[in-house]
């Protein structure tokens, strides 16, 4: 019998990975895990973890297994916490959920685990695992969920070879409707429960609030670019390399404020990300505004009119040598190669059509059609057809 500990974090998901593993005849172990202290202003009553870890408990005694809970809120606090904050002062945007599973469920939660004498690590996220022969050797893939409506390899896409080996997901074959069937059939206490919206583990945040915690507000303007501007225009100079034209494509537009009007104010351009429609409190437009750029340095939010502002779009967008990362080890690119690839800059986002060029300090990301809200900070990841084979931070 080989021993499997379960990430039981209270809700159906991780219950019925529990379920399935206990029937698939291996030893269950289940561990909940709690990411956060502070009670004060970051959570609402939503979703207090005292009630996620008091349901996690009785699926393991419905379940006859054992059960634990292990305080993770300092590891979190400065693996996932502090790095949002550095992250949004910078201007960028965090994916905490990517980061989360890296640093958190997949490493320090595992060792944890592995010390338990584990064998695998399992968790309720809806994707799967298979193993090849690559040279002799075993290589594991890492393959999108059964369920497209809830496909959650992307937030899977910086894991390793070593820790694919140890992991398990036991629901990934499943349709959500599914899983909550055979939860009811187990009279399951989470079999309704509804799925946790909000940080990894830390429950329903508001973020503005949040980040209010560590970074001040202070006023700032709003600017509202036309989409008839000469930027939008600006011909390529003639003769530039692949890399050059690459390096075009993916480049910031550089805004100032005298090139649009001032259409209102905001407390704090590190609030806000590229995209958002919501949170601006402009009225008085004919179509709503989305944000198109922030500049944290000069405090200013650039924005644009309906979703197909010409400043929401860009080709192409670069990925730093050091943020490259390759699940599939074997397929990584060498200077100079391109490959053809299926892409995603958020979660959810349909497989886009791509190429993948790497260069000396880096890689870019060509798209077959222009994309959408192309935002530093959060991760691409890159797929052939179901398998997702590698990611980066975008920057």
């Amino acid at each position: 019998m080989k021993r499997v500990v379960v990430g039981l974090s209270g809700g159906v998901d991780s219950s019925v990975a529990a379920y399935l593993l206990q029937q698939q005849g291996y030893e269950v172990i289940g561990l909940f895990m709690k990411n956060w202290h502070d009670d004060s202003v970051t959570i609402s009553n939503e979703c207090p973890w005292l009630e996620d870890s008091n349901d996690a408990l009785l699926v393991a005694e419905k379940l006859g297994i054992p059960f634990q809970t292990v305080d993770l809120s300092e590891e979190y606090k400065e693996k996932i916490v502090d790095y949002m904050f550095n992250e949004y002062e910078k201007g960028r945007t965090p994916n905490p959920d990517v980061l989360c599973n890296r640093e958190i469920k997949f490493d320090v939660f595992m060792k944890i685990a592995l010390s338990l004498g584990a064998d695998y690590v399992a968790t309720g996220h809806y994707c799967q695992k298979n193993e090849i022969e690559v040279d002799g050797k075993p290589v594991y893939q890492l393959i999108a969920g059964a369920d497209n409506n809830k496909d959650q390899s992307y937030f899977l896409c910086q894991l390793s070879q070593e820790q694919l080996a140890k992991s398990l997901f036991p629901i990934g074959a499943l349709t959500k409707p599914e899983v909550r069937e055979i939860a009811a059939e187990m009279d399951l206490v989470t079999a309704e429960k509804k799925d946790s919206q909000g940080l990894c583990f830390i429950g329903k945040v508001r973020l503005p609030e949040f980040l209010q915690q560590k970074l001040q507000p202070k006023e700032g303007k709003i600017v509202q670019i036309d989409k008839n501007d000469p930027i939008y225009t600006i011909e390529k100079p003639l003769g530039l390399s692949l890399e050059e034209e690459l390096k075009a494509e993916a480049q910031k537009l550089n805004y100032v404020p005298t090139m649009g009007k001032v259409v209102g104010k905001h407390q704090g351009a590190h609030y806000f990300t590229i995209g958002q429609r919501k949170g601006l409190n402009v009225g008085g437009t004919t179509d709503p505004l989305f944000i198109i750029a922030t500049n944290v340095e000069t405090n200013t939010i650039y924005t644009g009119l309906t979703s197909q502002h010409p400043g929401l779009f860009k080709k192409a967008l670069f990925i730093e040598k050091s943020e490259v990362h390759w699940i599939r080890t074997d397929l990584a690119l060498k200077v100079g190669e391109s490959m053809e690839v299926m892409a995603r800059i958020r979660y959810r986002q349909p497989l886009q059509k791509a190429t993948l060029y790497q260069f000396e300090d880096g890689m870019y990301i060509r798209f077959d059609e222009p994309q959408s809200a192309i935002t530093e900070g959060q991760f691409a990841a890159w797929y052939f057809d179901n398998e997702l084979v590698g990611s980066g931070v975008i920057s």
